[in-house]
């Protein structure tokens, strides 16, 4: 966390200017590559290994990516005032990189300072034509080897009445959506973490079950979808032990496909009107033996 606020202080007093005429930053540090899409409120849009061309995550659409995304208020029938039908009753939703109907949040700032990507912009409501949310969320992204260490903050300032305020709700930290050529998933689910005990190859849920599968108690708080020669994605945050995961659609699918993989660590806030929320995860490359390293390397420091 002290390099962390180090690299923070860095991007404060380097005045680094923004080129907004940009569509994406770009961070390679040999290891793997990183993309954040402008067009889309800085949200991460690729990852590969270095000098692979090959993105691991999938893009097919505003709702996809590895992006913030928070629910707040009670979910409403808004459709009189262009709601999308699919996505009603809905609650307060602002995410990072655009609305159901393809409109894409503002970049406000982006700086780069070495393998450190900042960004900030303002959100859209997920289920509202064109209707930028009432907050800010910013994100700090850094490579470090195979690891993304990723900061998230939302800074929210609702004016609204109609959602109330103060429900607790699940929350995406944060939503990830890996290829669905990562079309195995594994976790562990025992009894001793942090003990290299045996992982689970779990059984992958397809949304159209009607949710994505549900998984409680994961006392190493991390998941992982790869592919069959086990390399792939794994998703780590220290602050959760409940995860959703599955497929939608067909397994086998790249970066521009509708079909994809799903994961999203999940813990319970109660966004206010005025709230501050921040949070910190990893993103893993590599295999599955060499991800599980890495996340004890990170609980142990």
């Amino acid at each position: 966390m002290q390099v962390f606020l180090t690299l923070v202080f860095l991007l404060g007093v380097f005045t680094l200017q923004s080129h907004t005429q940009q569509n994406e930053i770009t961070a390679d540090n040999g290891i793997i590559r990183v993309k954040l899409d402008l067009t889309r409120g800085g949200a991460i849009s690729y990852i590969s290994l270095s000098g692979n061309d090959r993105n691991l995550i999938n893009i097919h659409d505003e709702g996809r990516y590895i992006q913030q995304s928070y629910y707040a208020g009670k979910s409403l029938d808004r459709k009189h005032e262009g709601q999308s039908p699919g996505w009603s009753p809905w609650p307060w939703n602002p995410i990072q990189v655009g609305d159901a109907f393809g409109n894409r949040a503002k970049i406000i700032d982006h700086r780069q300072y070495g393998d450190t990507l900042y960004v900030k912009c303002t959100p859209m409501q997920w289920d509202m034509n064109n209707k930028p949310a009432e907050a800010v969320m910013e994100q700090w992204t850094i490579l470090r080897g195979n690891v993304l260490e990723v900061h998230n903050k939302i800074t929210c300032f609702r004016t609204d009445s109609i959602y109330g305020d103060g429900f607790i709700r699940d929350q995406e930290l944060p939503a990830v959506y890996p290829i669905s050529s990562l079309k195995n998933l594994y976790c562990y689910m025992g009894k001793r973490p942090f003990s290299h005990d045996s992982l689970s190859l779990l059984p992958v849920v397809k949304l159209s079950s009607g949710f994505w599968g549900r998984y409680d108690n994961l006392s190493e708080h991390w998941m992982a979808f790869v592919d069959n020669n086990e390399f792939g994605i794994g998703v780590y945050n220290p602050q959760c032990h409940r995860f959703l995961a599955g497929l939608f659609g067909d397994a086998g699918e790249e970066a521009t496909d509708a079909s994809t993989c799903y994961i999203a660590p999940v813990s319970k806030v109660a966004l206010s009107k005025n709230a501050v929320f921040s949070y910190n995860y990893f993103i893993i490359l590599g295999a599955i033996d060499d991800i599980r390293k890495q996340i004890y390397e990170l609980h142990n420091n």
